[in-house]
């Protein structure tokens, strides 16, 4: 079986060259802080995440109105909202980030497969306010930079990073550098197989107080959010189960509400 996490960045590395991530589309600096969004949230920290297709399950939703989508994510509640750039294999588009930022008030994170100093200098010129790094990514030799130098390169363009891991080896590695959250991601990005058991085991041996932890994927309930929390993690990514559902405001809104 191919690993998937090779697949991505070998394709990320071919958006870059053809220029993807140049786009002249540019929003107005909002100096907004997801962290501090995260922190000050009273209900359960929910960043809701816009994707429209995913490498597992193919298209997520017919209806892509996305101004729409960004209001109602917003309206039910969540801290911050994610729009996945990657185009490949998310059908994502740069430009999303800044038509996000023209609808809500919340922080905006981007995520894709960040290689290159060129995608956190885009990121940061559509308007968002923080910026996904994946370890992995750092440690395949895949990236530009070193990991704290694409943090800092990050901080100099006025974004935050939520650096995401899998492992206990890759978590332990990210408390070494300065990555404002991070994430520990239920979906093994090798074979695409999630377990949420993956935050609990982690957490468990590693659980930090003065770091914020954000559990990603495979949430799908409120029972899933109370479930994590217990482990430890503070906040929560979810992308799939908010963008199958219905009707999205609802959704976010019953997510937020399970604490």
């Amino acid at each position: 079986m191919p690993d998937y996490l090779d697949i991505l960045a070998r394709d990320a590395l071919r958006s870059i060259e053809e220029g993807y991530y140049e786009t002249p589309v540019k929003a107005e600096p909002s100096h907004l802080s997801l962290r501090e969004a995260l922190l000050r949230c009273e209900r359960a920290p929910i960043i809701s995440e816009i994707k429209f297709a995913s490498p597992s399950m193919g298209g997520l939703r017919k209806n892509c109105d996305l101004r729409r989508i960004a209001r109602d994510m917003e309206e039910g509640g969540a801290a911050g909202i994610s729009v996945l750039t990657e185009p490949r294999h998310f059908k994502g588009r740069i430009e999303s980030v800044a038509e996000v930022r023209d609808q809500v008030r919340v922080p905006i994170l981007m995520k894709d497969i960040v290689l290159s100093p060129v995608q956190v200098d885009a990121a940061s010129r559509v308007g968002a306010n923080a910026v996904l790094l994946i370890q992995a990514l750092f440690q395949r030799g895949y990236c530009e930079k070193d990991v704290q130098s694409m943090i800092e390169h990050s901080r100099s363009r006025g974004l935050e990073v939520l650096l995401e891991v899998h492992t206990e080896e890759e978590f332990l590695s990210s408390l070494k550098t300065s990555a404002d959250m991070i994430g520990i991601n239920n979906r093994d990005l090798r074979t695409l197989k999630v377990n949420l058991e993956v935050t609990r085991c982690v957490l468990a041996k590693h659980h930090t107080e003065d770091r914020m932890t954000v559990s990603e994927s495979g949430i799908n309930s409120p029972e899933d959010v109370r479930f994590l929390r217990e482990c430890g993690a503070q906040a929560f990514l979810v992308g799939t189960a908010v963008m199958k559902a219905n009707d999205i405001k609802e959704k976010v809104k019953e997510l937020v509400e399970a604490l």
